[in-house]
């Protein structure tokens, strides 16, 4: 099995910041970690430039477009 969970790393530990489902108490597990942007996300300069309707009007877009992607054109 295989999961990404969020972690923080504080006092020496990693601690979850959310419930871990499907594992149970102590089970040994093989932790690989990628250390991401701490920073603000770069989408944020973007907030408040649209409307709540120009937003709404967008995801909209965005939900009809991906439904038309065929999954199967990228495999090998």
């Amino acid at each position: 099995m295989t999961k990404t969970i969020h972690a923080i790393y504080k006092q020496g530990m990693l601690r979850p910041l959310e419930p871990i489902e499907g594992i149970k108490e102590n089970t040994e597990v093989e932790i690989t970690i990628s250390v991401g942007d701490v920073g603000p996300s770069h989408i944020l300069k973007f907030a408040g430039i649209l409307s709540d309707d120009e937003a709404n009007r967008m995801i909209l877009t965005v939900e009809e477009e991906f439904e038309r992607i065929d999954m199967n054109e990228w495999k090998d």
